[in-house]
């Protein structure tokens, strides 16, 4: 998810949900938890999100360990 609302840098939630192959429960759940824990950020008038810095380092040390575990 995190890196379907970079790509995106800033994403609705449908888009965000297709991009992450997310069924609508655990999309929902998985939200709540990156908005409730800081990683990202609900833009008010155009109903989107995107990463804060927070989520932005997140990211960047997920992709950090992905690389060594290949």
């Amino acid at each position: 998810m995190l890196r379907a609302i970079q790509e995106e840098n800033r994403a609705k939630k449908t888009r965000i949900m297709q991009r992450a192959y997310l069924d609508w429960r655990n999309f929902e759940r998985y939200l709540d938890f990156l908005l409730a824990e800081g990683f990202i950020t609900k833009c008010n008038p155009d109903a989107c999100y995107e990463l804060t810095a927070r989520g932005k380092e997140l990211l960047k040390r997920l992709i950090e360990v992905n690389e060594m575990l290949n």
